[in-house]
């Protein structure tokens, strides 16, 4: 037996961020898509750096060991460890775009710098950038200024280096003896402009150059009014602590405080420095002694370019042959984006789940109540949206048709902060009733409440519950599910969430949603008490849980507890998993799996044996403590017996999965599972097939 009972969560977490580099790695992951992935690899980095590492640093300077926050390894411990595993990491991040590049250049597309050019596309770099770069450029010289420049953490820079030329009085012997005189200056990187700019070919070869080689190759328009004998430039990228410090002023409004807040953050504290591993030794000096780094903080050598998220982006340049299938989201049976989805709902609940199906349900839900003269009150959550997002364009056309639109939107989504700031600005503009969330809490749940006046002038409700934001952006890549229903007891339910956002001194008591932090954790804890007593009176007895993170000790104890009692116990957990299945007399009924595929599995499942009569939930959270203590959460039984399969199958679907799966384990070898006999089974795939072919056979009966 293992002398541990649980994982340490950074550790999981950056064996998952690994699982994502092996996407890039993988040699049967279409080019275009093995460069998105290693964007996606920088882009989680980036944030994990920002707020985790960020939190342990914290600790480790308040000089507490946190050995006891941290399941047993000293804070300064994690630290060097987080430290060590990066290097590496990003060592074989650097090694992964060597040999995707290599295979573009099969493809005949040529990523290349500012040395390999050819005349007529230097005479291209010289226009691009005295039209479209230089004007957008910010450059500092450093030598002189008596305060070093604020470096924002979402922005790369060029560090630059001239070595000035000695005056032309100076002796030969003067020449030799003097020290020579070096400037430093540094360049951002444009945000405004696309890293990666194509540039034109007369045959059927693509040229790509990255927008640091365009600023390198006219480094002389920019400093040629220094006499320079030689001049270099080197990239470099901080990461600060995204913290938010919320001032106590009385006199400001909430949103005030957090505009406040996330102006700040970008003073916030450095915690990792990440270099060109060539850049000078006395440039690299400098540079860390002006902005006080020191060895506490993490020193990452890497490449000659960071910032490598912005890879997320890349231009397909025409290639879809380079690039994954894109399969069209299907449509649900019985739901139609012509009639009314409102009547449907009055009869049957209703499943959406994407990006296999069509997220437009979500918005023709919401249009449609906005123009129902019948329709009196939408009331939604907000966390994260997208750039120019329908939900909210729906909800002001909603509250201009005199329907009292009341939303919660969540200030303090992580990094989203200035656009829900935003966002909240233009619906309050509109006459929308914003509310700003529970003091202490996060909203994180994901629901929508509609409240219609019938022919009968009776009160009719409808409602909407997901796993996933209402964002028709990550709905094209996340996969989540979303519960049509006017089941009138649920939505009963639905109304005391709202309430207790207005007068949230009042606890609730639920009969049918399970609503974090009241209950959540009490409820899956009885769950699983049930299915432990069942096993113990020889009963069938089984446990599948989908979610993005489990590390919730006491959760994971109660699961051991299971597992030891007989109860057989499936878990999909896309990211960090402290559980330690497959050890005996603690979890040798547990298997633990991810799967890491092109899109990005969301949404939360939990499926109940209940004597072979599943009880089935979707649920916002995860079986994280801050999803089940500290966070206004939604869970939701599903009654329908038909989507209540589809759940369940659908987890089969995904646990039967053999290209894109690993096993959780304690080693975190991200170790594949093997399909031995099996044929060929992509989880993500076959979930897609197993939607068409419904249809289909739907088609045929008709």
């Amino acid at each position: 037996m293992t002398e541990n009972k649980y994982i340490d969560r950074e550790k999981s977490w950056l064996a998952f961020n690994f699982r994502v580099l092996q996407e890039a790695g993988d040699e049967r992951v279409p080019l275009l898509d093995r460069l998105r992935f290693l964007g996606i690899f920088s882009n989680n980095l980036d944030e994990f750096f920002r707020v985790r590492y960020a939190a342990i640093r914290r600790l480790a300077l308040s000089g507490i060991t946190g050995e006891r926050e941290l399941g047993g390894i000293s804070a300064q411990d994690l630290l060097k460890y987080i430290t060590e595993t990066v290097i590496d990491q990003q060592s074989e991040s650097l090694r992964i775009l060597s040999i995707i590049e290599k295979e573009l250049e099969k493809e005949n597309v040529f990523i290349i710098n500012e040395t390999e050019i050819n005349k007529e596309q230097q005479d291209f770099i010289r226009d691009f950038f005295i039209q479209k770069v230089s004007p957008e450029l910010v450059t500092i010289i450093l030598n002189d200024l008596d305060e070093f420049p604020l470096l924002r953490d979402t922005s790369g820079y060029l560090a630059v280096k001239l070595v000035m030329k000695p005056s032309e009085t100076s002796s030969i012997l003067e020449k030799i003896k003097i020290k020579k005189d070096i400037r430093y200056a540094v360049i951002e990187m444009p945000k405004t402009i696309n890293r990666f700019v194509v540039l034109p070919s007369n045959n059927d070869k693509q040229y790509i150059i990255l927008l640091d080689d365009v600023i390198r190759f006219n480094l002389n328009q920019i400093f040629n009014i220094f006499d320079y004998e030689s001049i270099s430039a080197h990239m470099i990228k901080i990461t600060r602590d995204a913290q938010l410090e919320l001032d106590s002023d009385l006199n400001k409004s909430f949103m005030e405080k957090i505009s406040s807040s996330v102006k700040d953050r970008r003073i916030g504290e450095p915690v990792r420095f990440v270099y060109d591993q060539t850049i000078e030794k006395d440039t690299l000096k400098f540079f860390l002694h002006r902005m006080g780094i020191d060895s506490k903080d993490s020193l990452i050598p890497g490449g000659r370019y960071h910032n490598r998220r912005d890879y997320m982006d890349f231009p397909n340049l025409g290639r879809y042959d380079l690039l994954y299938k894109t399969n069209t989201p299907l449509p649900v049976e019985g739901l139609s984006l012509e009639g009314s989805i409102l009547k449907r709902i009055e009869n049957k609940d209703y499943l959406v789940n994407a990006p296999y199906q069509s997220f437009a349900y979500i918005i023709k839900f919401l249009r449609e109540a906005a123009l129902d003269p019948k329709v009196t009150a939408i009331k939604i959550t907000l966390y994260r949206l997208s750039k120019n997002s329908q939900i909210v364009s729906s909800l002001i056309n909603a509250a201009k048709n005199g329907k009292k639109v009341t939303v919660q939107i969540e200030l303090q989504a992580r990094f989203d902060e200035a656009s829900n700031i935003s966002y909240a600005e233009m619906m309050q503009t509109e006459g929308v009733e914003l509310i700003f969330g529970v003091k202490g809490l996060k909203v994180h749940s994901k629901v929508c409440y509609i409240e219609r006046i019938d022919e009968k002038g009776k009160l009719k409700r409808y409602g909407i519950v997901s796993t996933g934001n209402f964002n028709e952006g990550s709905a094209k890549v996340y996969t989540d599910v979303t519960l049509f229903t006017a089941h009138q007891q649920i939505l009963k339910d639905m109304a005391k969430v709202f309430e207790f956002f207005q007068i949230n001194y009042r606890v609730h008591r639920y009969k049918h949603l399970i609503v974090s932090p009241h209950y959540t954790r009490s409820k899956f804890m009885k769950l699983i008490d049930r299915e432990i007593l069942n096993a113990n009176l020889g009963r069938p007895a089984y446990i599948k849980l989908k979610m993005n993170s489990l590390s919730d000790y006491k959760m994971i104890d109660k699961l051991y507890d299971a597992s030891r009692a007989g109860v057989k116990i499936q878990l999909i957990v896309r990211g960090i998993c402290s559980l330690i299945p497959g050890v005996e007399g603690m979890s040798e009924n547990i298997e633990a799996i991810s799967i890491v595929d092109a899109y990005l599995e969301h949404s939360r499942v939990y499926i109940f044996g209940n004597e072979d009569n599943p009880e089935v939930f979707i649920s916002s959270a995860d079986f994280m403590s801050r999803n089940l203590d500290s966070r206004v959460e939604v869970t939701c039984p599903i009654y329908d017996e038909d989507i209540k399969r589809e759940l369940i199958e659908t987890f089969d679907i995904g646990w039967k999965g053999n290209v894109k799966v690993r096993f959780h384990s304690e080693k975190l070898d991200n170790k594949y599972r093997m399909r031995g006999d099996n044929p060929v089974f992509r989880a993500q795939l076959e979930t897609y097939k197993y939607y068409r072919d419904k249809l289909e056979v739907l088609t045929e009966k008709v």
